[in-house]
């Protein structure tokens, strides 16, 4: 029989309801990095999805990049964080919490005394930040600071704080799991990728030492709150926030056979530039192959593939068995009850880009769903 869009799904120690998954999705819309009432009515809306995935969520505050985000780390945060999941768990939903410490992609404003934001080497970024004072008085995206490097004995202090927010986030806040973020440029992916990587010590130069950190991280986290409850997100040729590797697909490959032994929930793969074309120009890569590797080594957790995917791409992504579930981001913002718009082939509403970060309700918790009968 065809897997469909529609049928369960275990991943690890979660029992999802369906395969379509909302993508984690930034809005700026948690003032002190606390998660508010809005954000609990925003999610419990969503709660269809087969597994929500929170917006990213610093593990520190050194971790944080953007204002207006929320964070893991106070205890504010958590009962903020603990009103969300409950609402969510009583929809009948499911959800995880990304975790994030976004490195260079940050600005002194944002950072502990004003401090450098910090990276895997001292190189500066072409890209932006959204801060509430870009120096006009207007909110708005900024350039980011220089980064300093860290040093290698700070290195253990970023795995034990990756693994403390994990556990604050299942044991305290209530989310069924969590996402460790390892794509789009940030910091993982800044010890990752040949770009952002100039380290001479155990932490750089061959592709074992660039994903030491990343290993790390995961098998800490894994440890934390189990395998089957930790999943996590790559990006292998995604140019966001100024990121690129030589030579991904060994890279890729080295590190699916090392993610493989850890029983993790899933994989979530962003296929091509984040929110933008499912093929880079110049930047080849064999997604099949990746997952091969993965298999190869024993590697069980779900496939999620995220990029692009309306509901007939998705829907032949699962039927095909190239992917056991399939993540949506900007048509969840603007369709709280996409499940059942794709399940009855309903028109999406279209979303209001000036709504995406900041604000209110509007273009938050105000799109309209379905009548009972789906509209018919």
């Amino acid at each position: 029989m065809t897997t469909t869009l529609f049928d369960p799904l275990q991943a690890g120690a979660l029992r999802l309801a369906n395969r379509i998954v909302m993508a984690p999705l930034t809005r700026n819309r948690a003032p002190n990095a606390i998660p508010g009432a809005l954000a609990a009515e925003y999610y419990r809306q969503r709660a269809s999805a087969g597994l929500l995935i929170s917006e990213a969520t610093a593990i520190s505050h050194q971790g944080q990049g953007y204002a207006d985000v929320p964070g893991l780390y106070g205890s504010e945060q958590l009962d903020g964080w603990k009103r969300v999941t409950d609402a969510v768990h009583a929809a009948g939903g499911r959800i995880v919490c990304q975790l994030w410490h976004v490195g260079r992609i940050s600005h002194t404003s944002l950072q502990p005394g004003g401090a450098a934001p910090v990276s895997a080497s001292a190189l500066p970024v072409q890209a932006k930040t959204y801060l509430h004072d870009r120096g006009d008085g207007r909110a708005g995206f900024a350039p980011t600071s220089t980064p300093r490097a860290l040093a290698a004995q700070e290195l253990p202090g970023i795995v034990h704080t990756f693994a403390a927010a994990a556990r604050n986030a299942v044991h305290t806040a209530g989310f069924d799991g969590v996402e460790i973020h390892g794509a789009n440029g940030y910091l993982l992916e800044q010890f990752l990728k040949s770009s952002a990587n100039q380290r001479s010590d155990d932490y750089g130069g061959s592709v074992e030492n660039r994903a030491r950190l990343l290993l790390e991280v995961t098998r800490a986290v894994a440890d934390a709150v189990g395998g089957g409850r930790t999943g996590i997100r790559l990006s292998p040729v995604t140019p966001a926030n100024d990121i690129e590797d030589a030579d991904p697909q060994p890279l890729y490959a080295y590190l699916a056979r090392q993610l493989a032994p850890l029983d993790l929930a899933y994989l979530h793969i962003i296929e091509g530039a984040t929110g933008g074309p499912r093929e880079v120009e110049g930047r080849p890569f064999d997604y099949a192959a990746f997952q091969t590797a993965y298999r190869d080594a024993g590697g069980r957790g779900a496939w999620l593939v995220n990029n692009g995917y309306d509901g007939a791409l998705a829907s032949q992504a699962v039927a095909s068995g190239r992917a056991d579930a399939v993540a949506f981001g900007k048509a969840f913002i603007a369709n709280p009850d996409l499940v059942a718009r794709l399940r009855s082939g309903a028109p999406l509403n279209e979303w209001d880009t000036r709504t995406f970060y900041g604000g209110d309700a509007r273009g938050y918790t105000d799109y309209p769903v379905l009548p009972p009968d789906g509209g018919h």
